[in-house]
C-alpha cells in the first residue's frame, strides 16, 4: 500500500439500509398531494430510504416504518409533522425502538 493516505471511516453496512416506509392514504380524499410532500421531504433528508404508497380506506393516512405503524390519521385526526417522521426514520436507521407519532397538524386550515 502507498503511504500517506489515512484510513477513511466507512459507515456500517446496515446504516440506512433496510428502512422501509409504507404510506397508505385515501386518494378520493385528496391526500395524494400530502403524501407527495411528505415523500419529497423524506427523500431530501434520506435519499436512500425506500418509500412506498398504497391506496387506503376513507380518511386514511397511515405510515408504517419497517412494518410498524408509527402514525395513523384515523387515530390522530390530522397529518404528521415532517420533523416527527424524519426523527422516527433517524431512530429506525440507528436501530432504536420506534415510538408512535402522536402529534398531528390539522388536515386543513380555514381562514
Amino acid at each position: 500500500m502507498s503511504g500517506g493516505a489515512e484510513p477513511v471511516a466507512v459507515p456500517p453496512p446496515a446504516a440506512g439500509r433496510g428502512v422501509r416506509i409504507v404510506v397508505e392514504y385515501c386518494e378520493p380524499c385528496g391526500f395524494e398531494s400530502t403524501y407527495q410532500e411528505l415523500a419529497s421531504a423524506v427523500k431530501e433528508e434520506y435519499p436512500d430510504i425506500e418509500i412506498e404508497s398504497r391506496l387506503g380506506g376513507k380518511g386514511a393516512f397511515e405510515i408504517e416504518i419497517n412494518g410498524q405503524l408509527v402514525f395513523s390519521k384515523l387515530e390522530n385526526g390530522g397529518f404528521p409533522y415532517e420533523k416527527d417522521l424524519i426523527e422516527a426514520i433517524r431512530r429506525a436507521r440507528n436501530g432504536e425502538p420506534l415510538e408512535k407519532i402522536t402529534n398531528s397538524r390539522p388536515p386543513c386550515v380555514i381562514l
